[in-house]
């Protein structure tokens, strides 16, 4: 890759390296672009060139994060160099961090970032970026990578899965009701909060034979993992509880663990069950080396001695009295943006002079040609907001999963249908407006504006472009819904989004469908020829 400044006049093609004259970093300059910056009068910028061995960074950047992504991920279209990961569930995220730190050495351009493994993490939560820092990345770097990822996804979630565990609380002459009754909300808190439950529970005494009693009965109800919540700590091998395991026909696998709180815990098998002893601070909600535990054993994960001697890094999990030193708060995860489409199929189709929504394209309705796009995207939910002909656009898309909204008033223009849409996906982080009748817009197109769309970084209007024209659909941040509740007439918002043109992520689209919508008998004559119908 060469990069430095040149002439405007010799720029075709370059990928410009920092935003100047409106047009942002990272565009592949056109000749209208030329045009606009002779006119500026800026005579050279700087730019980067990308050589025969170079792979662009967004097509590097997807090579990769598919690449990566095991089970239940969901990986985001790359926009400028980057493409995010996110969890399709609820679980812990399982991560080959040898091999990590092996890409991340490969070359400089080409970076991975994720959490650490076994982290837990809720769905549509982030778990990793690809980002190359680069414009381009050397194909032989690339090559290098995905053979490092060939066999076995780098990441995957493993989801929380419904388990009934057995529990068993020990109690001696001294043990309080209020202790048995806080060591099971403890527990049952946990284990529910994972999607499991509490399959049964035993109270018995503090003894060897007492305990192994129960351990086999759980065992045999089919319960799993087997839990043991002693009325005292367990501090050798010997001790009540590792010792009633043996009785049962059970072993113990490692006792004590490098995270503190939760020294004191004991991992053992019976049969194919894991049983654990469970450290006496459990009974406080905050986290714990048990945690850890019991989360991988519900995630189905098994777990090792050699798991428990690696947690040592991180373990110091509570202040000591010799460093009374407050930990941060936690920070809110990113997530993968919740994003909706309002669909506009209201309108009296006059230009038409009959319902372009219905009109036959290769045996399917116009209108479900385009829903069938939307459908396709990383789009959350699809509303259609109905008016002209209402029971017939409803018999023809009744099969898709989309909500259907009605506007009695859709005669007096696209803005009531508009608010009647943005009223009904309030709670999302965003919608894109849509125009029923563009069904050459593709579901790869709505998937690179979300791509786009990050308002901690000031993307939260998002516009499809050819060459410098806008066109539809136009994906609106929460920050807008406001404004454009307050529309009014026949314009739809695309008063508003000419007011805000300083506001808004142009992506560059490289068709005209974006541009194409089927108001007159012309248009639907040059959508049915690019479509091939």
């Amino acid at each position: 890759m060469k990069f430095g400044p040149v002439a405007v006049e010799k720029s075709l093609g370059a990928i410009l390296a920092h935003s100047i004259g409106g047009l942002k970093k990272g565009r592949k300059i056109s000749a209208i672009d030329i045009t606009a910056l002779q006119a500026l009068q800026i005579a050279q910028i700087t730019v980067a060139v990308l050589e025969p061995s170079d792979v662009p960074e967004d097509e590097a950047a997807q090579a990769i994060s598919i690449a990566l992504a095991g089970q239940n991920i969901t990986v985001q279209a790359p926009f400028t160099g980057r493409a995010n990961v996110f969890a399709e569930c609820a679980g812990l995220v399982v991560v080959d961090e040898d091999r990590l730190r092996a890409i991340n050495r490969v070359h400089e351009s080409i970076t991975i970032a994720c959490l650490k493994a076994y982290q837990q993490v809720e769905k549509r939560q982030m778990l990793a970026t690809v980002k190359i820092i680069q414009f381009a990345v050397p194909h032989q770097k690339l090559d290098e990578v995905l053979a490092l990822m060939s066999s076995v996804p780098l990441l995957r979630v493993a989801q929380f899965l419904p388990k009934n565990v057995g529990l068993i609380i020990t109690k001696t002459q001294n043990t309080k009701p209020s202790i048995v009754a806080k060591s099971e909300k403890a527990i049952s808190d946990r284990v529910k909060a994972h999607g499991s439950a509490l399959g049964q529970m035993i109270v018995c005494k503090h003894g060897e034979h007492d305990i192994a009693l129960a351990l086999n009965a759980l065992q045999k109800a089919g319960c799993s993992p087997l839990l043991v919540f002693g009325a005292t700590a367990i501090v050798d091998r010997q001790d009540v509880v590792p010792a009633a395991l043996i009785a049962a026909g059970g072993q113990v696998l490692h006792l004590g663990m490098p995270v503190d709180p939760g020294n004191m815990l004991m991992l053992g098998k019976l049969g194919s069950t894991s049983v654990v002893g469970v450290p006496t601070c459990a009974r406080s909600p905050k986290l714990n080396g048990f945690d850890w535990v019991l989360n991988r054993l519900l995630a189905d994960i098994e777990v090792f001695p050699e798991d428990i001697m690696d947690m040592g890094a991180g373990g110091l999990l509570a202040e000591i009295a010799s460093r009374p030193q407050p930990r941060s708060g936690d920070l809110e995860q990113p997530k993968r943006p919740r994003v909706a489409a309002i669909v506009l199929a209201a309108g009296l189709s006059s230009r038409m002079g009959t319902n372009k929504l219905l009109v036959d394209l290769d045996g399917k309705p116009l209108l479900v040609r385009t829903l069938e796009e939307i459908l396709s995207s990383g789009v959350e939910h699809v509303l259609v907001v109905t008016g002209h002909q209402a029971a017939e656009i409803n018999a023809a898309i009744s099969y898709l999963n989309v909500q259907i909204v009605h506007n009695p008033n859709y005669a007096e223009g696209l803005s009531g249908s508009v608010k009647m849409g943005i009223a009904a996906v309030e709670n999302f982080d965003a919608a894109f407006v849509c125009l029923g009748d563009m069904p050459l817009v593709k579901a790869a197109d709505l998937d690179q504006m979300i791509a786009a769309f990050d308002v901690e970084e000031g993307r939260d209007l998002i516009a499809p472009v050819q060459g410098r024209k806008l066109g539809n659909p136009v994906l609106w941040g929460r920050n807008y819904f406001g404004p454009l509740q307050s529309l009014s007439g026949d314009r739809g918002a695309r008063s508003l989004l000419e007011a805000q043109r300083q506001s808004i992520t142009e992506i560059e689209i490289g068709h005209d469908g974006i541009l194409l919508d089927a108001d007159t008998p012309e248009a639907l004559a040059k959508i049915k020829l690019l479509a091939g119908f």
